[in-house]
């Protein structure tokens, strides 16, 4: 179960949302279900292959329910409590998005490294995509093990991935194990005590797969970008992967989770319990620091961090880069001064700033003028 949406006390019946359960569709996507309050009479309102979500009226008799996929525009309709269609209300008029070349991303599925396990994803290519050519390939991750990277829906929060295709890649978003704890609890806990490496096994093994199925991708021209901690797990897959990986950008990552907070850490990491010889009970944890593995560095990394930064605290990117220095290491940063954790109104300065260190090397075509001309667009 996802979200209680109400009780009718009349007919003892609840209405929840959960997922998971309708085999053969992702297993991301939420349905809206009934069922009495005795455990009987569970019933899916919502069949079909979509991500759902849903208000329901105070009087429990009627629910507006949306419904929508990364690669199908979303659509609100009013359903009685049975689960019948009443009324059509909107769907997202896409029509000016499809006059400027705009195309829906494509959905994917892998194995997990484990060679068992599916991994859901979502493919962003150029709007003038060419089947015979080759392009870079760009990974944007995050790893849990709370959430994960790929969305359900079709929103405007996919612009940044649509955006960086479009400047020449293939850009993807796929799940790893150790990540949303709605598919298992053996998936959510597979990171535990792991919690810097654990998804980066599956990510480069999904790449290889996609390059094996589609002779469009260029294996040996791979990038990753994320996040938080998708900026730790980025930074971390160049660095244990230095021959694949060759581009990381890596945005307010907490590298050191010993200066990050313990909520995040402690939980999914895990602690060990030590009594000593006189009985006393200490509790110790330990995750790997991207700063241990500073000397592997072979391709280009370009870190990002907000000075103020009040979730990740910047000394998290200034502890690698101390290390890297000390390693002899050529690489980039970048310090957005005056912003947070989500870069704020210089997140579109950050945008091209990454798709030019993406373009640079990987595509070897870049803008090296001071001004940047795609800011100035209205």
């Amino acid at each position: 179960m996802e979200q209680i949406l109400g009780v009718d006390e009349t007919t003892r019946t609840l209405y929840f949302t959960a997922c998971g359960r309708e085999k053969g569709l992702d297993p991301y996507f939420e349905h809206i279900y009934s069922v009495k309050l005795d455990g009987t009479q569970l019933r899916n309102l919502t069949p079909g292959d979509f991500h759902h979500t849903a208000d329901i009226s105070d009087s429990r008799k009627a629910l507006v329910i949306n419904r929508s996929r990364v690669d199908v525009a979303p659509v609100s309709e009013l359903f009685d409590n049975t689960g019948k269609k009443l009324l059509a209300l909107q769907e997202t008029d896409l029509r000016l998005l499809f006059e400027a070349g705009y195309k829906f991303p494509e959905r994917i599925k892998v194995k997990a490294a484990d060679g068992v396990t599916d991994l859901y994803g979502v493919m962003y290519k150029p709007f003038d995509f060419d089947p015979e050519r080759k392009y870079p390939i760009i990974t944007y991750v995050y790893p849990g093990p709370q959430v994960e990277g790929p969305g359900q829906s079709w929103s405007r929060s996919m612009d940044r991935l649509d955006r960086l295709a479009q400047v020449g890649f293939i850009v993807i978003t796929v799940g790893n194990r150790g990540g949303h704890p709605n598919r298992s609890k053996w998936y959510h806990n597979f990171g535990y005590g792991n919690l810097r490496d654990y998804g980066l096994e599956d990510q480069k093994y999904a790449i290889e797969q996609l390059a094996a199925r589609h002779p469009f991708i260029d294996v040996s021209r791979v990038g990753i970008h994320g996040h938080s901690g998708g900026g730790f797990m980025s930074t971390a897959a160049i660095l244990q992967y230095p021959h694949f990986f060759k581009v990381a950008v890596s945005c307010a990552g907490n590298h050191e989770n010993n200066i990050y907070n313990r909520w995040w850490s402690e939980k999914h990491h895990g602690v060990v319990e030590e009594i000593s010889a006189k009985g006393d009970t200490t509790f110790k944890y330990s995750i790997g620091t991207n700063s241990q593995l500073a000397k592997n560095l072979e391709g280009r990394l370009l870190l990002i961090h907000g000075d103020i930064d009040n979730n990740v605290h910047p000394g998290n990117t200034l502890r690698v880069a101390n290390a890297l220095i000390r390693a002899n290491k050529r690489f980039d940063m970048l310090i957005l001064p005056g912003q947070r954790h989500g870069f704020g109104d210089m997140t579109e300065y950050f945008f091209w700033r990454m798709a030019d260190y993406f373009s640079q090397y990987l595509l070897g075509d870049y803008q090296n003028t001071v001004d940047i001309p795609q800011m100035y667009n209205d």
